[in-house]
């Protein structure tokens, strides 16, 4: 199988690239630097340059794979949400949405299958109730993000490509994204519940986001969207004490909500908020998540690390 992935060289695309390759298929990488990122890909994997809003100098691939995995888009929780950042974030993700369904469009031989990106964030902050894919989307800037993120590859499916959409939650990995900043506190023995902790914390073991892509890229009668998240989220306050007791750390100061908003702003809605999001979907399909259990996950992750 050869697979085009774009946002390849971030958190859950270079996760992906690794299983992909180990298992023996090709992958093709979109990169604004490709120069800059071609060293530190597997051996074998093609970096192509690409400017992140057309197909121009690249769409010609899209004749040759057999899937396409749209994860590109700037990072969410990589700092502060200025005026201008978050137009980045949403622009950044319309036009790759946009760029991927111009070059399907031009393929004679389409794509088999295009999974588009996407987070739990689309259902809103402060529903406790479970959340499954047919749930409406949040009206907050996330909420809107997701339901525009998501809208920019809808037109591959009038084409008769089968398009999957995966909702994820907050990915368990140290290499990037917002778990480390959770972990910080833990490390100063100084963890607890973030703010009130009756936050939902949908959460997912990078392997098991990886695994669950590759499980709905193989399965023909996947379609639509798919809550990436371990089954019964906690609340935080949960969560939390599951973290301390992979880390062998108390889990007993509450950091207050003001702490990160002072350090994070806006963006700290990403972990003060959460979504009781449920993967009805996913299981629904036959997927059995290795990794549904809090403290396992966290200590497997951390193991990983040293």
């Amino acid at each position: 199988m050869h697979t085009l992935i774009t946002g390849g060289t971030g958190l859950i695309g270079r996760a992906l690239i690794a299983s992909l390759v180990a298992d023996g298929h090709t992958v093709t990488v979109l990169s604004r630097a490709p120069e800059k990122h071609q060293s530190s890909l597997p051996a074998g994997v093609n970096a192509v340059k690409w400017d992140g809003k057309s197909a121009e100098g690249w769409g010609h691939l899209a004749n040759s794979v057999d899937a396409i995995v749209n994860l590109a888009g700037e990072g969410i929780a990589d700092g502060r949400w200025s005026d201008e950042r978050k137009r980045r974030i949403v622009q950044s993700r319309v036009d790759a949405g946009k760029a991927v369904v111009e070059a399907i469009r031009q393929a004679q031989q389409k794509p088999k299958v295009l999974v588009q990106a996407s987070a739990v964030g689309y259902y809103g902050v402060g529903n406790a109730t479970p959340l499954p894919e047919s749930s409406a989307p949040g009206n907050d800037f996330l909420g809107q993000v997701c339901f525009d993120w998501e809208a920019s590859s809808a037109e591959v499916e009038r084409m008769g490509v089968r398009r999957v959409v995966i909702r994820t939650g907050i990915v368990l990995s140290t290499g990037g994204g917002a778990f480390p900043k959770l972990l910080l506190p833990f490390y100063l023995f100084a963890g607890g519940p973030l703010g009130n902790g009756r936050q939902y914390f949908p959460w997912i073991h990078i392997d098991d986001q990886v695994r669950a892509i590759r499980f709905l890229m193989e399965n023909e009668n996947a379609r639509g969207p798919f809550n990436l998240a371990a089954p019964q989220p906690p609340t935080n306050r949960e969560f939390v004490q599951k973290v301390g007791k992979a880390m062998g750390r108390p889990a007993l100061l509450p950091v207050p909500a003001f702490v990160f908003k002072i350090i994070f702003g806006e963006m700290s809605t990403v972990l003060l908020d959460g979504q009781r999001a449920v993967p009805q979907a996913l299981e629904r399909a036959g997927f059995a998540f290795a990794y549904p259990e809090a403290v396992a996950a966290v200590r497997d992750i951390l193991q990983k690390k040293k």
